[in-house]
């Protein structure tokens, strides 16, 4: 047995744990990331990137059926599974391999295999065991991420998915239940619809995209109504019987669907099971390691960032943790990262996005009567008027106060979600986001216009 010290040793090679041990090098500190599977992790290899370019093929599929609409002729014969997923997978691959080049390159050293914390150390810090080789930290920093979640009494196998099984299917399932309606849930169902499924998605929350603004799920029930997608809000899943043909998925109201896959999209669930976190003093509240602003852990030296962490589950939340502990334990005293200020976005047709609090939250923050919206429709909006989306760019904002809610629903609208995030961020109020010139024509001029009526300036709205 040997035991190799390092300033900080990172359990977990996915967007928390890389972010940590690229900054970290930066400032001068030696690391050791470790990581049983690839580097990238859950975001690279299993959700974000392989997720978005399955998507970008249904809306390739989409422009091909779309295309007389635009005096293109052109016809969709099918869709290729095995070519869609070799264009995801050189994706993945390329990413991946730069990946591991700019950690290599920086210095870091990258150990291969499943990691669990066997020692804290009362100076800060602690140990971790690969395979009965000891990595010791300085600084001990929680990486490991999520798993997809089940739920309670079904069994996950055969027909029935999680997002991990739903991105390798060899073929598009003919009918599809999915269930879950937030993030996970939506964006399957919309790729699946594109490539020509017949798709139902059920909720037991009354409406889809639960966490988002009220305005957004509406609009997007509308939009799926439109396209043929399916759902059953305020329903529960009872039950599910496979057959060698068939799921048939029983409902709490008694009725059933049936089905070639049953896809369950139920949330992430973090993965600290059986890793040596509550033996070595770390606090852990239903699976989640309890930390303080700073990410600290009860156990001194130790950090946790990422999935791991109570709130958010983005790629980019892990990023800022990342970088966050990364300055934190180099003393540089950095400002915590909050989650109200992290945008959001959900890439189904059409794409939702959005940052900081929804209008609900805000009057039950700030009071009912202190609180105003605008919700400016994109039909008004020559570049959506192009690309032939409906949607809506919502500001919400503290009467004669800062913007403190922005909620995007249209096509590509997720592209617009940078400047949300600076003026809900930097605090700006109306009148400043009215000042800046927004090119046109982009759909990015919705944010402007929708700004320049809270302002009481409106151009290409009605007072």
């Amino acid at each position: 047995m040997t035991t190799t010290t390092f300033d900080i040793v990172i359990l977990g090679g996915g967007s928390g744990g890389y972010a940590t041990a690229l900054r970290a090098s930066q400032l001068g500190m030696s690391v050791a990331l470790i990581e049983k599977d690839r580097l990238g992790g859950t975001c690279l290899h299993n959700g974000c990137i392989p997720t978005k370019a399955l998507l970008h093929a249904a809306e390739v599929a989409d422009a091909a059926r779309e295309a007389r609409t635009f005096g293109v002729r052109a016809t969709l014969d099918g869709i290729d599974m095995p070519g869609v997923h070799a264009y995801k997978d050189a994706v993945v691959h390329r990413l991946h391999k730069g990946l591991r080049g700019l950690i290599e390159s920086a210095g870091v050293a990258i150990v291969e295999g499943d990691g669990r914390l066997a020692q804290t150390l009362p100076e800060g810090g602690g140990i971790i065991d690969v395979s009965g080789d000891r990595y010791q930290g300085r600084s001990l920093v929680l990486a490991t991420g999520s798993a997809a979640r089940s739920v309670p009494g079904l069994e996950i196998g055969g027909r029935v998915l999680t997002s991990d099984e739903a991105l390798r299917l060899p073929e598009v399932p003919q009918r599809a239940v999915v269930v879950g309606g937030s993030v996970i849930g939506v964006e399957f169902a919309s790729l699946w619809r594109s490539f020509g499924a017949e798709v139902t998605v059920v909720e037991a929350l009354p409406t889809l995209v639960p966490l988002e603004d009220p305005s957004l799920s509406k609009q997007l029930e509308r939009a799926f109504r439109k396209r043929g997608i399916a759902f059953r809000t305020g329903t529960r899943l009872t039950g599910v019987v496979q057959s060698e043909s068939a799921a048939t998925v029983t409902l709490d109201d008694g009725s059933t669907l049936d089905a070639d896959v049953v896809l369950v999209a139920v949330g992430r669930a973090p993965r600290t099971e059986g890793l040596g976190y509550a033996e070595g003093g770390v606090r852990l509240d239903r699976g989640w390691v309890v930390t303080d602003e700073r990410l600290a852990t009860t156990v001194k030296g130790v950090y946790a960032v990422g999935d791991l962490v109570p709130g958010l589950q983005l790629a980019h939340r892990g990023f800022a943790h990342g970088i966050f502990v990364a300055e934190e334990i180099a003393g540089l005293t950095p400002q915590p990262v909050r989650d109200v200020t992290i945008p959001r976005v959900t890439y189904c047709e059409p794409e939702l996005a959005s940052v900081g609090l929804t209008e609900p939250q805000a009057r039950d923050q700030y009071g009912q009567d202190a609180i105003e919206v605008v919700d400016y429709n994109l039909g008004g909006n020559g570049r959506s008027q192009v690309l032939r989306t409906a949607g809506s760019a919502k500001l919400v904002r503290v009467r004669n106060g800062p913007v403190v809610g922005v909620h995007l629903i249209g096509s590509r609208m997720g592209e617009q979600i940078g400047e949300a995030a600076l003026i809900v961020g930097w605090e700006a109020h109306p009148e400043d986001v009215a000042a800046l010139i927004h090119a046109h024509p982009t759909q990015n001029e919705a944010l402007g216009e929708a700004a320049l009526v809270l302002a009481g300036k409106p151009l290409h709205a009605h007072a």
